[in-house]
């Protein structure tokens, strides 16, 4: 069996540059002072650089940044918790350790959409507790090590179909250690959408390979790439083929759910996407998270910035916490608010572009090129480190500047 080909206009929502050009539509729009929920104050971006420009010095004071993935996580409290296991596949073909890897990787990103404020993972090996994006990737990489995710009782280290289509919100739950006073957004939906996952990577058999296992995706790509390497965009683009069938329907475009996708006034384009703004968060930071397996495998990754920030509340949160995006309502800080409304889609269609800024004016200070200073490693050297810091200055719990209501498949 083999996908059906997608619409003109769904195949469209799916490239990175239309992802840029419609956030760009709001930030025109913001600047000409048409946005409904946020001012910009452009003034305040250099103080926000120098802010970013400091983290990065702080954390990596050698210069060396690795990429914004979520490798990093997996070292949460300086531990490496994929060593080891690299180790049990050490004596396997390069082939099958990036499978392996890819297993790892993407299951861990898809569980990673938003912890909520309350919950914890208390890691039993280390006896750390970790909290939201690395609590989050222990505990995936804790279900993946014990062979939570695969099929096959002698092969633990795999993510198979049949193993996701089972997924059930109570295992998930426990394996989470969610309980009373330790709550974890979107326990259901997060079980729900490793099951859709099964679903697909069975039903396409062109990407995943017939053996029905998540990693066969690397397969592809790896065969994909030619002498030139593999452009980044055509590792989002895999991903978004083989992923869209699992997102939650908020917005449907020729029978197709698109998954990240939001809606703004700002976008007018008189055609099937009028008002559609994509954003594609995981899947970009999955692309991202792929990345190092993939060279590891011997396949050069080109063109790195063809994908965009991340619109998340660390990122979002830095611009708003810097005061470089000005709330035209300071009592919406106050408020929880839908992920699919319009003042979160416009947050995040400001951050895609404001992210591009800073990174210009990064290299500009640091006397780096895009190729040596990609949104990549702007993002882990870091606004997201910056947003988050700043964020514990302003709010005793760290929280971000504006709650989100999200199901868990979204942030």
């Amino acid at each position: 069996m083999t996908r059906s080909p997608v619409s003109p206009a769904v195949a469209a929502l799916r490239d990175p540059r239309l992802i840029r050009a419609r956030c760009a539509m709001v930030f025109a729009a913001a600047e000409a002072g048409e946005t409904a929920h946020f001012a910009l104050d452009l003034a305040r971006m250099p103080d926000c650089a120098q802010r970013v420009l400091a983290e990065l010095r702080r954390n990596y004071p050698d210069g060396a940044v690795p990429f914004h993935a979520r490798w990093r996580h997996f070292a949460a409290g300086g531990v490496d918790r994929w060593g080891p296991l690299a180790q049990r596949l050490a004596e396997r073909p390069s082939i099958a350790r990036l499978r392996a890897a890819f297993d790892l990787a993407i299951v861990s990103v898809l569980l990673d959409a938003g912890a909520g404020p309350d919950w914890r993972y208390h890691e039993r090996a280390t006896g750390l507790v970790h909290a939201r994006s690395e609590g989050l990737a222990v505990a995936s990489l804790d279900m993946f090590a014990a062979g939570a995710f695969s099929a096959d009782p002698h092969d633990p280290l795999r993510v198979d179909a049949a193993r996701l289509e089972t997924m059930s919100g109570p295992a998930l739950a426990e394996a989470f250690q969610v309980g009373p006073g330790n709550a974890l957004v979107g326990v259901e939906p997060r079980a729900a959408l490793l099951r859709r996952l099964g679903a697909a990577i069975r039903a396409q058999p062109d990407l995943f390979g017939g053996e029905g296992r998540l990693g066969g995706l690397g397969d592809h790509l790896a065969a994909t790439a030619t002498g030139a390497g593999l452009p980044a965009a055509a590792i989002l683009a895999a991903l978004l083929a083989g992923l869209g069938p699992i997102w939650p329907p908020r917005v449907v475009l020729d029978g197709v759910a698109l998954g990240d996708v939001g809606r703004h006034p700002a976008v007018r384009t008189g055609d099937a996407t009028d008002g559609l703004v994509p954003f594609h968060k995981l899947s970009q930071w999955l692309a991202y998270s792929l990345i190092e397996p993939l060279v590891a495998h011997g396949v050069q990754v080109r063109d790195l910035d063809a994908l965009t920030g991340l619109p998340e509340y660390r990122n979002g949160g830095l611009f708003l916490d810097a005061g470089v995006l000005v709330p035209r309502d300071a009592d919406m800080l106050g408020r929880a608010h839908d992920a699919t409304s319009e003042l979160v889609v416009e947050w995040r269609a400001l951050t895609v572009i404001l992210l591009d800024l800073l990174a210009a004016a990064m290299r500009v200070e640091l006397g780096l090129d895009a190729a040596r200073l990609p949104l990549a490693k702007v993002l882990e050297g870091g606004s997201w480190a910056a947003g988050r810091r700043i964020a514990r200055e302003l709010r005793s719990d760290g929280r971000p500047p504006i709650a989100v209501i999200s199901d868990g498949t979204v942030f």
